[in-house]
């Protein structure tokens, strides 16, 4: 079985990640942009582009055919981590309202 990923693409997604790491990183230490909602904007947009550059490049979820039960399993992982996220969220603030009154 012929692995079409080679080293190249490894160390494109390495270096695309540290890029992707290092901006917002820069920006929030040296204060760069002083309009909070651009600066939030800029890192979220870092974080989504660096999660398709793991995606593509680390766990192979390219340009291959046969990738139907890798997009289900991952389909399945963000529902689940959504539950979770969501169901911590709607705990914490019953919580909070019903132990502050």
């Amino acid at each position: 079985m012929k692995n079409s990923y080679t080293q190249k693409s490894y160390l494109i997604g390495f270096m695309l990640s540290i890029v992707l790491t290092i901006v917002p990183f820069v920006m929030v230490t040296h204060d760069a942009i002083h309009n909070k909602i651009i600066l939030i904007n800029i890192i979220v947009f870092c974080a989504i582009m660096q999660i398709f550059v793991h995606l593509i490049c680390f766990l192979h979820l390219g340009n291959v055919s046969n990738q139907a039960w890798n997009l289900i399993s991952l389909i399945f992982t963000v529902f689940i981590v959504f539950i979770l996220v969501l169901g911590s969220v709607w705990i914490m603030t019953h919580l909070h309202h019903n132990l502050m009154i």
